[in-house]
């Protein structure tokens, strides 16, 4: 019996001990990537004490009935059976509106940032078609296998680098040229197809400067695994001033240097 005990003890403490670890995360570096989080271990805090509630009772019930020679059925416990679907109904509907609320943000569900005959246009033609908002716009078109930024109101075009000001909304909007591909960016939460013919929005802010990784995650071709790119966010006065310096060219423009 003492070693079914130090088992017990042993996964309770591995349990704990994940926990920890999966809870001590930096700081999002945007309002994207902190939403997710948030809802992740939101489910995470209710999923966990459940599971080892659950895993305790299977310990339990295997310990003590696995030499039961006469099993018996259990007996009818109404009460129980209500309790226990209506806590299975409890958890459900708090999953769902936890999700919901994350899904529907701006951030997240682009959309919802539009105005409702903005929201309901469809087949814009171009860029210059978009309807307007007040975040900071890039156009971001995609094609095998590169990526090329422009910056509305510049000449400014970068390739394989997206630069925005750090800590104010910025709107990205992707479409491409020949095949479909999918702009990711892991540490900032943004992911957008883009598609032919079409034109799709993601949005972000992001509060600190440096270079952040993009790949693209739609599988476009024999160069797909090499279709990557940097977002680099700088400060809002640097941006400005880059976008000012550069604003003559009509070719690929350097981005400048965060911080």
């Amino acid at each position: 019996m003492g070693s079914r005990r130090r088992t017990i003890v042993a996964l309770l403490v591995t349990a704990l001990s994940s926990f920890l670890i999966l809870t001590g995360t930096v700081a999002a570096q945007s309002e994207n990537r902190d939403l997710i989080d948030s809802l992740e271990y939101q489910l995470l805090y209710v999923a966990l004490p459940l599971t080892l509630f659950v895993l305790m009772i299977l310990i339990y019930a295997a310990v003590k009935f696995h030499d039961n020679d006469d099993p018996q059925p259990t007996t009818e416990d109404p009460a129980l059976e209500i309790t226990w679907t209506a806590a299975t109904a409890i958890i459900l509907l708090f999953v769902g509106l936890s999700g919901y609320s994350v899904l529907v943000n701006p951030y997240v569900s682009p959309s919802q940032a539009l105005e409702d005959d903005d929201r309901s246009q469809e087949g814009f033609d171009s860029f210059e078609d978009l309807p307007e908002t007040d975040d900071e716009v890039v156009h971001v078109r995609g094609y095998q296998w590169e990526w090329q930024a422009t910056y509305p109101g510049t000449n400014v075009t970068t390739e394989n680098e997206i630069v925005i000001p750090a800590d104010k909304d910025v709107t990205f909007w992707l479409t491409s040229d020949d095949v479909i591909h999918s702009l990711f960016v892991p540490d900032l939460a943004v992911k957008q197809d883009a598609f032919p013919g079409d034109y799709t929005r993601a949005r972000t802010i992001v509060s600190e400067p440096g270079r952040y990784d993009a790949v693209c995650s739609e599988f476009c071709g024999a160069g797909h695994s090499r279709m990557d790119a940097t977002v680099v966010v700088v400060e809002p006065e640097t941006y400005d001033q880059w976008l000012e310096d550069n604003a003559g060219n009509d070719n690929v423009t350097a981005a400048p240097e965060p911080g």
